[in-house]
């Protein structure tokens, strides 16, 4: 059965909620036959499978292209489109009318929008006009220039700050948040202060569930991970082992064999 943001809100304290952040119609398949609620189309497929170096190159048609993928892959999974950089900044009016291209040209269920209580405004604006929020706070990869890659919330007073975003983002209508990078104890407390799900990545035990992108949780790729990523497999050895094999084989011109021709 199709899973949409009204049901995902209704995890909040009954069951503990997993998402799997991918980019294509092959890996989100395989994320919804394993039963995985949630697909995020994450614009961290700048770094992830299209090179570059950060989320802030990655483009509104990108993004639709990679979350129409997702959405041609998936039955029951609710999909969310990760909202480029720039593509809700400059104004409500923009941030509505590229939420709403991606509900009517890419299939997505909902978006995700980057900020706090700088964000409630649009939050509202979008939700009112049947628009499903994930709101992110935190770490927020997009304001990387800014605030870099670190554990956000350690003292009293960010530790406020992001509890008052939480309440703004849930406030304006957002059916659940994302908390990125924060200390594990102020993951429980935002968690047990929202009547929300919180969804946690390096923010501890204590969220309504976590999220993870598929190539770190499978170990497809060599290159270093965040601590809190789990590798559940570890893929990379096994496909280069496999390709090398592939190579050997058509070099002694033993593949194809018999059996693989017609």
């Amino acid at each position: 059965m199709k899973w949409t943001a009204a049901k995902l809100r209704s995890q909040k304290g009954t069951r503990k909620i997993s998402m799997v952040t991918a980019y294509d119609a092959l890996s989100a398949s395989l994320v919804d036959q394993a039963g995985i609620p949630v697909v995020l189309v994450g614009d961290s497929l700048g770094n992830t499978v299209l090179g570059y170096g950060n989320t802030l190159p990655v483009t509104m048609e990108e993004m639709l292209h990679h979350t129409a993928a997702v959405a041609r892959g998936t039955t029951d999974a609710l999909i969310i489109a990760d909202m480029p950089f720039m593509s809700y900044q400059a104004s409500v009016e923009s941030g509505v009318i590229n939420a709403g291209r991606f509900l009517k040209e890419s299939g997505a269920d909902a978006v995700k929008i980057e900020g706090g209580m700088m964000r409630a405004g649009l939050i509202e604006t979008l939700t009112q006009n049947g628009i499903p929020v994930l709101g992110h706070i935190g770490l927020t990869p997009q304001s990387v220039k800014e605030m870099g890659y670190r554990v956000q919330g350690k003292t009293s007073e960010q530790a406020r700050q992001l509890m008052d975003d939480a309440m703004a983002v849930e406030q304006a209508g957002a059916f659940a948040v994302v908390l990125e990078c924060v200390p594990p104890e102020l993951g429980e407390a935002i968690s047990r202060s929202l009547s929300i799900p919180t969804i946690g990545i390096g923010a501890g035990a204590g969220c309504d569930g976590q999220v993870l992108v598929f190539t770190d949780l499978l170990g497809l790729s060599d290159r270093p991970v965040a601590k809190f990523v789990k590798k559940f497999a570890n893929l990379h050895p096994l496909m280069i082992e496999a390709l090398t094999a592939y190579k050997t084989e058509v070099e002694a011109g033993s593949y194809p064999s018999e059996e693989h021709q017609y």
